[in-house]
């Protein structure tokens, strides 16, 4: 005989999981939220809602601070898994159930915006100028890498696409997002700018818009405008073997 109790219990956590929002996606410049914890297991939680970013495809995850009553605990580390984002926090005591606040490390936050928006105007350029698809990236806090299939390795080439970045970023556009279906996302293949395609397994694919520059596949915060970043500058560049090509550069303070 089924028990009844733990039985509907468990149906109704799994309901309240998919009701699971990213709300960093709905807004980028949300900077607090009060929510509540759907699941709690020592120092991993999930949230009802999500403000933080997990860390994936390249980007470095969210940091900030979840407050319950008078108690604070410093999220460490996110990352997505099933369609859920579970967090590391630094110490054990959130509960299921427990209502708390949450606030981003803004700061943090914004810089990887701006290093965000700048690899993708980066990488349209490449794209247009050598028809190279993009086949890593990384963002940190103080420069940025982007990998991409190109035959013929030429440095100068590479500041080139540095220069038409900053050229880009001058004419002031403004960044948009929009939720598509998957089959509507597989319907438009130049918005999967990676090498590798869409994302695996995602039903929702967010597209990202930067005015005239670029339109591609994306589920990563960004700036409004592209006037918000500052020029790039070139650290180096790499030859990593047969067509893969390695471009490092920064954003001037």
């Amino acid at each position: 005989q089924i028990r009844a109790g733990p039985f509907n219990t468990f149906l109704n956590f799994i309901k309240q999981i998919r009701k699971m929002v990213f709300l960093y996606q709905k807004d980028f410049y949300l900077k607090e939220i009060n929510t509540e914890i759907l699941m709690a297991e020592k120092k991993f939680i999930i949230l009802k809602e999500s403000l933080f970013v997990p860390a994936a495809g390249g980007l470095p995850n969210d940091i900030g601070i979840i407050s319950k009553d008078s108690e604070t605990y410093n999220v460490v580390y996110a990352i997505k898994k099933d369609n859920q984002i579970s967090l590391e926090v630094d110490k054990e005591g959130l509960q299921i159930g427990n209502k708390v606040h949450c606030k981003l490390n803004w700061k943090r936050r914004y810089k990887i915006m701006q290093y965000h928006t700048a690899t993708h105007v980066l990488s349209s350029v490449i794209h247009k100028k050598s028809g190279a698809l993009i086949t890593g990236n990384q963002i940190s806090l103080d420069k940025a890498r982007i990998d991409f299939s190109l035959e013929d390795y030429n440095p100068d080439l590479l500041k080139e696409f540095i220069k038409e970045a900053n050229r880009e970023l001058k004419t002031t556009q403004e960044i948009t997002t929009k939720i598509l279906t998957r089959k509507e996302a597989e319907s438009r293949p130049k918005l999967a700018r990676l090498a590798k395609g869409l994302i695996e397994n995602a039903q929702e694919i967010m597209v990202v818009k930067i005015g005239n520059i670029d339109e591609q596949a994306d589920g990563g915060p960004h700036v409004k405008n592209t006037s918000e970043v500052p020029e790039l500058e070139f650290i180096k560049a790499e030859n990593k073997g047969k067509n893969n090509r390695r471009l490092y550069f920064k954003l001037k303070e």
